[in-house]
């Protein structure tokens, strides 16, 4: 019995710092003046090349630069004249026979062209291009949004892989743990009991891997939609850095977000739009002119020629061109407190954004370089003390499952970090983090 117990407890300490060494972070190790990539064999998808991907071929992208094109195709169409009207006319023709010997016969062509008072023109077509300058600065937005959202997907996939790995390496030590159990109860020197916790660890872990692997299955599809991929297309391991250094101050990002973000450009031109839409309805009450020219051919006399000029005239300003005045006024408000707001929550959002990317940097660190030693340092002493029957052999998985607990949490951390750099990076226009 003595030899089954020796060979057990070899076992164990076999095993233990095995696979303490392999489920460590592949980041943990880093520096503390920047991230270290968490590159593992076989990746199968760069991020860049993920976002490439989605650049050139994700339908909502395609859509905003479509939508873009459309309203630039408006601008000469606002400055252009109203088409001329052409009219063909048979003139004075007697309904008996409607023959041409009449004196009064006439057979007429006449062109009309309506001249829009000084003004309209112009301030129709500044309208239409601050609105075209904005669908182009949308379409910037939705690009940087866009790869915002890769990036976020891109990372918690890495977070996923390695997860699978630690939470693997773990569930060979519980099943190794296990057969030791079971050695020992066998031969009288264990209890039946860690025997039964080992088993209902194992399947523990087993059922968490299970969730881990349908989560990473619904993510790939996520982002494989971004990409305009089937959602069944296979998504291989991915990276996942480490998280970084410390982001500038929210003050900081919200000015580079000022100078850069399309969105917030956008807003702008839709308020510069709106005060040309407000100048444009100014001038609807003035008349239009029209003028017009006609030839008139007589088959029994002398061929005429006519001139006309003509007006229109506001009768119904108080219904339609001063309505349209206020509309146009509270339009150009209603833009300027778009604008506002969306400064005001661009600010909110990169401030949240920071918070959370220094927290998770913060405490990955922390995990890294203080916490998870130490959760290693209580495996080893677990595992000293059961050698000499001072701790129950629960205690020594017990210490393993906190080691493998925080080393999947410094992996999480590491996906959260880089997903808000992401987004902040959006939200800067490509400035306050990585270029989008």
């Amino acid at each position: 019995m003595q030899r089954f117990v020796v060979l057990a407890i070899s076992l164990v300490s076999a095993a233990a710092p095995r696979l303490m060494a392999q489920s460590a972070p592949a980041g943990s190790a880093r520096g503390a003046g920047g991230a270290t990539p968490q590159a593992v064999p076989g990746d199968t998808l760069r991020l860049a090349d993920a976002i490439a991907a989605a650049r050139a071929a994700n339908p909502a992208l395609q859509a905003a630069r479509l939508e873009a094109d459309a309203a630039a195709a408006r601008v000469s169409q606002a400055g252009a004249l109203p088409d001329p009207q052409v009219q063909l006319s048979l003139d004075n023709r007697p309904l008996n026979g409607f023959g041409a010997t009449d004196p009064m016969t006439m057979n007429a062509v006449q062109v009309t062209q309506t001249i829009p008072w000084p003004g309209k023109l112009g301030f129709g077509r500044a309208q239409a291009g601050d609105l075209a300058a904005a669908g182009r600065l949308d379409a910037d937005e939705a690009r940087n949004s866009l790869v915002a959202r890769v990036t976020g997907d891109y990372y918690q996939l890495g977070y996923m892989d390695r997860a699978l790995d630690v939470m693997g390496q773990t569930r060979d030590l519980l099943k190794s743990f296990l057969q030791v159990s079971t050695t020992m109860y066998g031969v009288g020197a264990g209890l039946e009991q860690d025997v039964l916790q080992a088993q209902v660890a194992v399947a523990k872990m087993t059922e968490d891997i299970t969730v881990v692997r349908q989560d990473r299955l619904a993510m790939a599809a996520r982002l494989n939609a971004l990409l305009g991929r089937d959602a069944t297309t296979p998504v291989g391991p991915v990276e996942l850095p480490a998280a970084g250094d410390t982001l500038p101050t929210a003050d900081s990002l919200m000015a580079l977000a000022v100078l850069h973000r399309p969105a917030l450009a956008a807003a702008r031109q839709r308020v510069a739009a709106a005060r040309a839409g407000y100048r444009l309805a100014r001038r609807d009450l003035f008349p239009d002119l029209m003028v017009g020219v006609s030839y008139g051919q007589r088959p029994r006399y002398m061929d005429m020629v006519s001139l006309m000029v003509g007006f229109s005239v506001p009768v119904f300003a108080g219904a339609r061109q001063l309505a349209q005045r206020r509309e146009a006024q509270a339009m150009e408000a209603a833009e300027t407190a778009r604008q506002r707001e969306l400064y005001n929550e661009t600010y909110a959002r990169l401030a949240e954004l920071r918070a959370e990317a220094d927290r998770a940097r913060d405490l990955s660190g922390l995990y890294a370089t203080s916490i998870l030693p130490q959760a290693r340092a209580s495996v080893q002493a677990a595992l000293a003390s059961y050698r000499v029957g001072q701790v129950n052999f629960m205690s020594l998985v017990d210490n393993q499952m906190t080691v493998n607990r925080y080393a999947i949490e410094t992996l999480r951390l590491d996906a959260e970090y880089q997903g808000a750099v992401a987004e902040i990076a959006a939200l800067t226009g490509g400035e306050g983090g990585r270029a989008p």
